[in-house]
C-alpha cells in the first residue's frame, strides 16, 4: 500500500464555494497516524492544490497531526480579484456645492450672505468636464491554479443639461454658450447665462421669466413673480410673491410671505428667516435665524440651527432631517414637524411608470415590425425603401431598450429610497416644546412637556426620543 493511498484513508480535502481556499481534516480519526511534510504536500498536489500552499500549516500539520484530529484547517490560500474602479466624471473647475459656502457669521451672530454667492463662468468652447474610463481590475488564482475573475467598474455618464455639447467620442462635455455654469436638479450640468436686477422687483420691472440665473439687488415684492431655470439670487427680502428656481434660491434679508405666493426651488432655499411663507425645495431649506408660521417641504433636509434657530407654529415636512435649535414655544404653539416624506419622489414613480408602459408598447410595435422586414429580407423582397425602414427600425429599437433599461433603474432607485426610514429623524439642539407634533411614516408622537438635547427617530414601530448627540 502506498502513502498516499494510505493517506486518503484517513484526511480529506473540501473547498470553499469560488476555490479561494482549500481545508484539510480526518475523515478518519487514528490517533497513530503519521505522515511527512513530503507526503502531505503530494498528497495535496494529487487532489488539485496547486497554488497558494500554506507551507507552515503542512510542516506543523505533518509534525503535530494530533492537533488538527477535530478541526477543519485552511491549508491553502488562493489570491482574491481585485474590483475594478468606477469611471467617473472629472470637472474642469470645482462644481459649486452649498456646503462649501457656508455664510460668513461674525462675532455678534449676524450672517453675511454676500459670501456664499461663487460663479463658475465659461467662454463658449471652454472644457467643462472629461468622462474618465472605469480602470481594469486583477483577477484572482484559485488554489487550484484557476484565474478567479474580477468585477468590472462601472461606465460614468454625462448629465446633460441646457447650452452645453460633447465631443463626437462622447467623452468630454464643453460650453455652448459664454455663461455661468450651474447645476439643476438630477444633478445635470447646464450653462445659464445671468439677468441682473439692480434694485426691487417691483411695477417697473414686471414678472421675470428668465432660461438662466437671475440676481435681484433689491426687494421682491407682492404679486409679483420670479422664474428662472438656473438659481435665484435675492441681495434683499421678499415678500408676498411668487419665486420658482429649477437651481438654488437665495434670499439675504428673508421672506414675510403674508400667507401669499410661494418660493420653490429644484434644489436649495437659503433665508435669514421666514415668517409666513410657503416653501418648497427639492433638496435642503436652510435658514440661519427662524422659520415661524410657515409651510416648508424639503426633498431631503430642513436645517434651523443659527443663533436662534427657531421653529414655531405651521408646518414643515422634510424627506430625510429637521434639524433646529429650538421648536415650538412655551404658550405650546402647535408646530407639526414630519419626516421621511418625499411626495416629489412619488410623482415622479408614477410618471416613469407611465413612461415604463409607453416604451414597452413602442418597443413591440418596433420588434413586429422589424420581424415583418427580416422576414421579407430572408426571401429577397426587400425595396430599397424597406431596407432604409429597416435601418431606421434597428436604431430605434435600441435607442428605445437604452431608455427603458434607464427608467427601470431610476425606478428601482426611487422605490429603494421610499423604502428607508433609517435617514429620517428630527433633531432638537436646545428644546422642544409641549404643543409641538412628530410625525414620522404613519406614525405620530405629541410632545406635551418640554425636553432639552433631544433627537426622534422611527425604531420597531415607534417614534423614539433619545438624547441628542
Amino acid at each position: 500500500m502506498t502513502a498516499q493511498i494510505a493517506l486518503d484513508t484517513f484526511l480529506s480535502v473540501t473547498f470553499s464555494d469560488d476555490k479561494s481556499v482549500a481545508y484539510i481534516q480526518f475523515s478518519k480519526r487514528d490517533e497513530g497516524f503519521k505522515c511527512t511534510e513530503d507526503e502531505l504536500m503530494l498528497f495535496l498536489r494529487t487532489h488539485q492544490i496547486q497554488h497558494g500552499i500554506q507551507r507552515d500549516i503542512v510542516n506543523r500539520f505533518a509534525s503535530h497531526p494530533e492537533e488538527y484530529m477535530f478541526s477543519k484547517t485552511p491549508v491553502a490560500m488562493g489570491d482574491q480579484p481585485e474590483s475594478g474602479k468606477d469611471g467617473y466624471i472629472e470637472y474642469a473647475f470645482k462644481l459649486r456645492n452649498e456646503k462649501d459656502h457656508k455664510p460668513l457669521e461674525t462675532e455678534d451672530g449676524k450672517v453675511d450672505y454676500k459670501e456664499l454667492l461663487s460663479l463658475n463662468n465659461v467662454i463658449k468652447g471652454q472644457l467643462i468636464a472629461k468622462r474618465i474610463p472605469p480602470a481594469p481590475g486583477k483577477p484572482g488564482t484559485s488554489v487550484t491554479g484557476e484565474l478567479i475573475p474580477f468585477k468590472p467598474g462601472k461606465e460614468a455618464y454625462f448629465k446633460v443639461g441646457k447650452n452645453v455639447v460633447l465631443d463626437a467620442e462622447q467623452t468630454s462635455m464643453y460650453a455652448a454658450i459664454d455663461g455661468l455654469i450651474a447645476t439643476t436638479d438630477k444633478g445635470k450640468i447646464n450653462v445659464f447665462p445671468v439677468y441682473e436686477v439692480n434694485g426691487d422687483v417691483d411695477y417697473s420691472v414686471g414678472n421675470i421669466d428668465f432660461v438662466g440665473t437671475v440676481v435681484i439687488r433689491g426687494n421682491v415684492l407682492t404679486g409679483f413673480r420670479v422664474k428662472a431655470a438656473g438659481d435665484i439670487r435675492v441681495v434683499g427680502g421678499v415678500e408676498g410673491a411668487e419665486l420658482d428656481a429649477d437651481g438654488s434660491i437665495e434670499i439675504t434679508s428673508g421672506i414675510i410671505g403674508y400667507n401669499k405666493g410661494y418660493v420653490k426651488a429644484g434644489r436649495n432655499v437659503k433665508s435669514s428667516f421666514i415668517q409666513d411663507g410657503n416653501v418648497v425645495a427639492g433638496e435642503d431649506v436652510i435658514v440661519s435665524q427662524s422659520i415661524m408660521h410657515s409651510n416648508i417641504r424639503a426633498g431631503k433636509n430642513v436645517i434651523c440651527n443659527g443663533t436662534k434657530g427657531l421653529i414655531v407654529g405651521g408646518s414643515i415636512q422634510a424627506g430625510e432631517r429637521v434639524t433646529a435649535r429650538t421648536i415650538g414655544n412655551s404658550m405650546s404653539t402647535m408646530t407639526a414637524i414630519e419626516v421621511g416624506v418625499q411626495p416629489e419622489l412619488r410623482n415622479e414613480l408614477t410618471d416613469l411608470r407611465t413612461q415604463t408602459k409607453q416604451l414597452k408598447e413602442a418597443l413591440d410595435k418596433t420588434d413586429k415590425a422589424l420581424h415583418l422586414l427580416n422576414q421579407l429580407a430572408s426571401t429577397g423582397q426587400l425595396t430599397p425603401d424597406k431596407v432604409a425602414l429597416r435601418v431606421k427600425l434597428n436604431a430605434t429599437q435600441k435607442s428605445s431598450q437604452r431608455e427603458l433599461g434607464v427608467v427601470r433603474e431610476r425606478i428601482l432607485e426611487i422605490e429603494k429610497t421610499l423604502e428607508d426610514t433609517g435617514k429620517a429623524r428630527v433633531d432638537v439642539i436646545k428644546m422642544i416644546y409641549g404643543g409641538s407634533k412628530i410625525m414620522i411614516g404613519r406614525y405620530t408622537r405629541f410632545i406635551k412637556d418640554p425636553a432639552e438635547r433631544v433627537s426622534f427617530y422611527y425604531y420597531e414601530g415607534d417614534i423614539t426620543m433619545t438624547p441628542y448627540i
